[in-house]
């Protein structure tokens, strides 16, 4: 069992070209994700208003997930268990923003929108599907899988 799941963070054998562009990728939403999760982190359990309906231990996981995950992610190292963490975040953030506080997917005159969360969904989905690339720190650990 253990076997199977080091199996899961060998990356797919890619292009150098699709390679690159997953690195860059890496770089600037992990990056970005650090940053966003810097605040969080300072507070994992109360970063959000005492009125959210989010617990604290909701919260924790979110800011784990953001600045470990973006961490994670600008190093290539367990990029598949980061991004499933961030699609997680991505999802229940995205709900958040249609279904809690009702706003646009983009909001065409300032203010809240679901934009970003859908965003960071999507890369996160991308990353845990098609993984790292070679120019990754998993793929030198775990070496690489065929497709």
């Amino acid at each position: 069992m253990i076997r199977k799941m080091l199996d899961l963070m060998k990356p797919f054998k890619l292009p150098t070209s699709a390679s690159l562009a997953m690195l860059f990728l890496r770089l600037a939403a992990g990056s970005a994700f650090v940053l966003h999760g810097w605040g969080k982190i300072q507070n994992p359990m109360g970063w959000m208003p005492e009125q959210a309906p989010v617990p604290g231990v909701f919260q924790l996981l979110a800011a784990v997930a953001e600045f470990g995950g973006g961490i994670a992610w600008i190093l290539g190292l367990v990029t598949p268990l980061a991004s499933a963490g961030l699609v997680v975040t991505m999802f229940v953030a995205a709900m958040m923003h249609f279904l809690v506080l009702h706003d646009p997917f983009v909001a065409m005159t300032g203010g809240s929108s679901a934009e970003p969360a859908v965003s960071y969904f999507v890369i996160a989905l991308v990353l845990l599907t098609v993984g790292p690339g070679r120019f990754s720190i998993d793929q030198k650990i775990f070496g690489s899988r065929s497709n």
